[in-house]
Parts: C-alpha cells; sequence; structure tokens
C-alpha cells in the first residue's frame, strides 16, 4: 500500500562559510517541511577530498534540533564519466561527502550523472563503464554510512554533448546492482532531455521511476538554455531552459507523469525552486504536495 511520499525544498545556497545557514533555514522553518535539501556543493566543506573538521561542526550545529530531516547535494562538478584523470579527485570528493550526509543524519546524497564531450563520444561506452565502476564502490562507502547515492538526470549543454537519458540511467542503475545506488529523477532535465533528442518523455519516465529513491521537482517548458542572456529573467520571459519554476507555473506534464508512472516506497520528494522565485516557495511546496500526493508507489 502507498504512503504519503515526504516532501521538502532545497534551501537557498547562502554563503560558503556557513556563517548565514542558520538564517537561511529559520526562514522556511515555518512551512512544515519532510525534509530540507542542502546544497553542500556552495559550501567550503572540503578541501581537496578532505573534510574541514570546523566547518563540518559548524553545519551540524546549524542543522541539530531542526524538526524536519535532511538530504545533500554534492558537488555538481563530479563527472564520472570524465577524463581518467580526475576521477581519483572526483572519487575523494564524493566520500568526502558521504561523511557529511552521514553526519547529518541525512539518507539521501545527490550527485549528478556523468557527461562527455564531443571529443569523447566514441569512447563512450568505456565512460559508461567507468562510471557504473565508481558508482559502485562510492556505493560500497555510502552503504557503510547508512547514506545512498542518489544519481541525477541531466540534459546536454555545452560544451557536453550526451548524458544519459532517462532509460539509459535506468539500465546503468540496474546494472550496477547496488542498495545504495539509485536515482535522482529531475523531471524539468528529463523532459529538456527528451524535447533535445526527440524521444517519448512519459515512456522514459515510467522505466526511470521504480529506480527513483529521489525527486528532484521543478518546472520548466522543456526547453533547451538560449545559447546566450543578459539576466536570469530574460530566459524566463521566453520559457527557455532549466528555469526551477514553481511547480505548476511551466509544462512538466504533473498529472501524467502522476498516472504513468510507479515510484519506490522509501522516494523523497524535493522542490528546487531559482532564487528569484523564492518569494513563492508556499505556492510552489503546495503544487509539489499536490504532485507527490498523486503518486504511486511500489518496490521495483
Amino acid at each position: 500500500m502507498s504512503r504519503p511520499i515526504p516532501c521538502g525544498l532545497a534551501s537557498r545556497e547562502g554563503k560558503p562559510d556557513q556563517s548565514d545557514l542558520a538564517s537561511t533555514l529559520e526562514e522556511i522553518t515555518n512551512l512544515e517541511l519532510d525534509h530540507v535539501e542542502l546544497p553542500a556543493y556552495a559550501y567550503d566543506l572540503v578541501i581537496g577530498g578532505r573534510v574541514l573538521p570546523a566547518r563540518l561542526r559548524d553545519l551540524r550545529e546549524a542543522c541539530r534540533g531542526r524538526t524536519h530531516g535532511f538530504t545533500v547535494h554534492g558537488p555538481l562538478s563530479i563527472n564520472f564519466m570524465g577524463p581518467p584523470a580526475h576521477l581519483a579527485s572526483f572519487d575523494a570528493a564524493a566520500r568526502a561527502f558521504v561523511e557529511i550526509s552521514a553526519a547529518i543524519g541525512a539518507h539521501h546524497l545527490v550527485v549528478h550523472a556523468g557527461m562527455v564531450q564531443a571529443s569523447e563520444l566514441g569512447q563512450i561506452e568505456d565512460s559508461y563503464a567507468r562510471q557504473r565502476a565508481h558508482l559502485a564502490k562510492l556505493g560500497d562507502v555510502a552503504g557503510d554510512h547508512g547514506v545512498t547515492v542518489c544519481v541525477e538526470n541531466l540534459f546536454d549543454w555545452a560544451p557536453y554533448v550526451a548524458t544519459p537519458g532517462l532509460v539509459r540511467l535506468a539500465r546503468e542503475i540496474e546494472a550496477i546492482g547496488h542498495e545504495a545506488i539509485r536515482a535522482t529523477f529531475d523531471f524539468s532535465h528529463g523532459l529538456i532531455h527528451a524535447t533535445q533528442h526527440g524521444y517519448d518523455f512519459l515512456a522514459e519516465a515510467e522505466a526511470l521511476a521504480p529506480y527513483s529513491n529521489h525527486l528532484h521537482l521543478h518546472d520548466s517548458f522543456g526547453l533547451p538554455d538560449l545559447p546566450w542572456v543578459y539576466t536570469v529573467a530574460e530566459a524566463d520571459a521566453t520559457g527557455m531552459g532549466d528555469l526551477h519554476l514553481p511547480v505548476g507555473w511551466g509544462g512538466v506534464p504533473w498529472d501524467a507523469l502522476g498516472a504513468r508512472c510507479r515510484f519506490p516506497q522509501r522516494v523523497i520528494a524535493i522542490h528546487e525552486l531559482a532564487f528569484q522565485f523564492f518569494r513563492d516557495r508556499e505556492e510552489a511546496l503546495a503544487g509539489a504536495r499536490r504532485f507527490a500526493a498523486s503518486l504511486r508507489t511500489a518496490e521495483p
């Protein structure tokens, strides 16, 4: 039987030294959130793969005593499909963020799926194999810490020309076969990627959903970014790009997703909201909660 899906909000990035983290969390304390996702990629917590003990103490203190749980978004630049010369550094950084997640009781750590540049397309299957191997090793570390690493689907943006689509990411998670390696399904990213590659978004969404322990909710019109804008408001005006709008403001087919997809029992939904729409967070959360309430869950 399905249970209500926990729903939360990603906090603002704030200052890298975390000096405003407590106040950032206070501004959303009245929203009755199940979880807050920390944009820990923006905090100076790790240097060269080593966790800074004093900064981690600050993070734990800011998180202590909250009425909600936490999830953690790790560094966006970790790319296990990238050049082999970078992988040791990515491994060390990812392990450090597993430790950080465990230290604050966050059971989900979000990392991005891999990406390749045009010069790497000829060896893309080797890149996928490297990603599987490194994620499997990270899964061992995460499992020992009680953390699930949730790999987020992306879309193509320069200089990257390829990243796993929804079906391919599902196949990769299945091939890794590690209970501590699951998916983060970002619906807006998936719709943009489907537009870029011309596939059936809802059919591929149905394939990824059973592997998606973590959901990123935000709206867009499923259109790739403009080559250049002077202000973020210009992208909003055209409806082009990964806009991180409140749920219901764009063109993501939320009702159809709810009807087609079935998710794991342990799924958590997080609304990621653009800075300029943070004033609309209550409306955004209302939309996110309506969508989360429509979802069906079942073990894959």
